[in-house]
């Protein structure tokens, strides 16, 4: 039981690295125009191997085997997915003993020695099934393909024929199965270096985007608060215009804090002239913005700015929503006279209710 349990949580794991993208494919560079010089290789050896058997085989049977083993060597590389699809790979392990029937059963025992031509195209597209992580199956294949040569060298009296023939998948395959299991602790070291490489450089965006922040706050700080900030260190006092144009300051820096999305120029310039008029201005931004197409964003300051531009007294509310809700922001107007809600989906379409 316990063996089981590590077998299965070695599997598991060996699935999970290749998952993350460090398959063997990947390992030895089975991709781009790297993986296509490898197919066209395996195309034509297959293609080279399967024509020896025109001289003893129907050329009906030799070609329909062809076509299943080039299209199967095909699959097992051109295929992205790791490991290979289950769909994909039963075709693949399939292919090799179908291929192997129709080469061989109408052989005699003076034509034994063809046997080995589908077997070597064979095992070249089950080792690279092991490659693709499906190492068992690639097995399977090879038994199944070992079964019908066994089958075939008792039924024409040709033992060593048979013999021969199934030396070929066994030893290629083996190769590979034991080159496989070799190279798993590579495997899962260059994953765990990967995910290093990324936390790192997420760490790194992550400040890098703080810093870039702090410099455009800190920026607007000094451009907008400066003046009055050096009359204050100066010891001025402060004339009633003065008063009112540090209450607007204030309020603005704060809205920069708690809604940096919507602070653009117009947006700012509606909220503080609504403050000056008398209007209570809240901007709260929850995060929904992100991933928002710019010009959806636009629309929700545009609204917002309207209600601003034509509020004279009361309150107005502009709520940017959290990630994930259907409504992508809300402007709340209440007036003396009236209350209107201004609703913004993350598809752009508006829609007011009073």
């Amino acid at each position: 039981m316990a063996r089981t349990d590590l077998w299965e949580s070695d599997t598991a794991l060996e699935d999970s690295d290749i998952g993350a993208g460090f398959g063997l494919r990947e390992l030895l560079g089975l991709r781009g125009g790297t993986g296509g010089l490898f197919l066209l290789i395996l195309e034509l050896t297959i293609v080279l191997y399967m024509l020896r058997n025109l001289s003893a085989s129907p050329a009906w049977a030799v070609l329909l085997a062809l076509l299943l083993q080039a299209i199967a060597g095909a699959l097992v590389l051109v295929v992205a997915a790791d490991p290979l699809p289950w769909p994909v790979t039963a075709f693949v392990v399939a292919a090799g003993p179908a291929a192997t029937v129709l080469t061989v059963v109408t052989l005699d025992k003076d034509q034994a020695g063809h046997m080995v031509w589908t077997t070597f195209a064979t095992s070249y597209v089950m080792a690279v099934l092991a490659l693709r992580g499906r190492m068992a199956a690639a097995w399977l294949g090879v038994v199944a393909v070992v079964a019908v040569d066994a089958a075939t060298g008792i039924r024409i009296g040709a033992t060593d024929g048979a013999i021969s023939a199934a030396l070929v998948p066994l030893g290629t395959v083996t190769a590979i199965s034991v080159f496989v299991v070799i190279m798993r602790p590579t495997q899962r070291l260059l994953r765990i270096l990967r995910e290093e490489a990324t936390i790192r450089a997420t760490a790194e965006a992550t400040m890098a985007a703080a810093d870039s922040e702090r410099i455009r706050q800190l920026s607007r700080l000094d451009r907008v608060a400066r003046p009055i900030l050096e009359r204050i260190a100066d010891g001025a006092e402060l004339s009633p215009a003065e008063r009112e144009e540090c209450r607007l300051l204030e309020a603005e820096l704060r809205d920069g804090l708690r809604a940096p999305q919507l602070m653009t120029d117009e947006l700012g310039g509606a909220a503080r002239g609504a403050r000056s008029r008398g209007v209570e201005v809240v901007l709260l931004d929850d995060g929904g913005f992100a991933g928002a197409p710019k010009w959806v964003r636009q629309r929700v300051i545009d609204a917002a700015t309207r209600e601003l531009d034509a509020a004279n007294a009361g309150s107005v509310t502009v709520r940017v929503l959290p990630v994930g809700r259907r409504v992508l922001a809300t402007v709340l107007a209440n007036a003396p006279d009236h209350d209107q809600r201004t609703e913004i989906d993350t598809d752009g379409n508006v829609s007011v209710s009073t």
